[in-house]
């Protein structure tokens, strides 16, 4: 009699340990607030969309970095804005209520990768039906006219890669005059609605909103993609006009530990699909802390695409999707000898989201809360 009452116990147990894995827990945001602005001379646009973006310092060479300094966070987080008019300025921000080390205490791994996009069999997924294409999460993926994919995190704004941007020396051809696509429902043929969108050239898929500013941070420009400016590939872009769409929420990443099923979930407009929304999902191989190393199959066009995951939210008590990190690129390694290959994205970390959230919101009051 009194072994089903142990079992259901455990069970409970079992379902109870899972739940506390699958939950977003309250994590400590410092406040990244501008501290100055100046003026800058205007942009020039001289540089090259690069959608295979690469770097040789993999998680092994992050880990033998040394850790910056705060005079060095202060530095990284500064951030440039782009105007329409193709002025710039550069904002100096303050930071408070960060505690050293604290950020770095959470992830100790090994991993790497390289300009392969598809690993083994191709394991994307166009998403054609109509009634999966235009519901969320699917509907927050929008196109980047400089070629690659962005995400709806707020009624204006957009999160994508920096370098689909700047390519860390320059603004890329294009940036000055950047839209967002949002794929179409329908198309209108002498005043009647046609539901053929997926018959459709990939130009006239899209509806497009003008983007009214841009900004990025010093970190990426800084580096130039090439060791540390890879943590920074981030940007946001706002648009001149509010989409009317559902947005998805960002939120710090969790330690790879931490991940529901140790996947990560993104969807991107892959090049060798046009006009064509992919989504995928895979498991999360390795991490630093700026990091996420994985092998989700991705073809340049993706770039940009955000990384989201779903988790318990204990206190609305639902089911809830955050976007916890940014596509970037391809990186390989040589690794005592043996060359490993992975897709990297950025991760969202506590400074980051802090500075994100200030960036949509305009006030770091309301980011507190990670």
């Amino acid at each position: 009699m009194m072994v089903v009452p142990t079992l259901v116990v455990l069970f409970c147990s079992i379902k109870h340990v899972v739940m506390l894995k699958a939950e977003w827990q309250k994590t400590h945001v410092p406040a990244v607030y501008q501290k100055a602005t100046v003026t800058l001379e205007n942009a020039h646009f001289e540089g090259k969309t690069n959608l295979k973006v690469t770097s040789l310092c993999g998680l092994d060479c992050h880990k033998r970095a040394q850790l910056p300094t705060y005079e060095n966070l202060k530095e990284y987080l500064s951030y440039e804005t782009l105007y329409l008019n193709g002025s710039r300025t550069l904002t100096d921000v303050e930071i408070r209520g960060f505690i050293a080390g604290l950020e770095n205490k959470q992830n100790q791994r090994n991993g790497v990768r390289r300009k392969r996009h598809i690993f083994g069999l191709d394991g994307r997924f166009s998403i054609l039906a109509k009634n999966f294409l235009f519901n969320y999460p699917f509907s927050t993926s929008v196109k980047i006219s400089t070629g690659c994919t962005g995400t709806l995190v707020s009624e204006k704004h957009v999160l994508t890669a920096a370098h689909c941007i700047h390519d860390g020396k320059s603004y890329v051809k294009g940036a000055q005059k950047v839209k967002v696509g949002f794929l179409k429902s329908k198309v209108r043929e002498k005043g009647r609605a046609i539901n053929r969108i997926n018959s459709l050239p990939e130009k006239s898929k899209f509806h497009w909103i003008r983007v009214k500013r841009t900004r990025i941070p010093k970190g990426w420009i800084k580096g130039s993609a090439n060791d540390i400016g890879m943590d920074y590939d981030y940007a946001i872009l706002e648009l001149k006009r509010p989409h009317k769409k559902p947005f998805m929420k960002i939120g710090v990443t969790p330690p790879r530990g931490r991940l529901p099923g140790g996947r990560i979930h993104f969807s991107g407009f892959d090049n060798d699909r046009p006009g064509n929304l992919v989504y995928r999902f895979c498991l999360v191989k390795d991490e630093t802390f700026d990091l996420l190393y994985q092998r989700c199959d991705a073809q340049p066009g993706a770039s940009g695409s955000g990384v989201y995951i779903r988790m318990w939210n204990r206190q609305i008590r639902k089911w809830e999707r955050k976007v916890v990190g940014i596509f970037s690129g391809h990186q390989w390694v040589d690794k005592n000898g043996v060359q490993q290959d992975y897709n990297v994205a950025v991760r969202i970390t506590p400074l980051k989201y802090a500075q994100i959230c200030f960036w949509i919101k305009g006030n770091f009051v309301d980011c507190r809360d990670g």
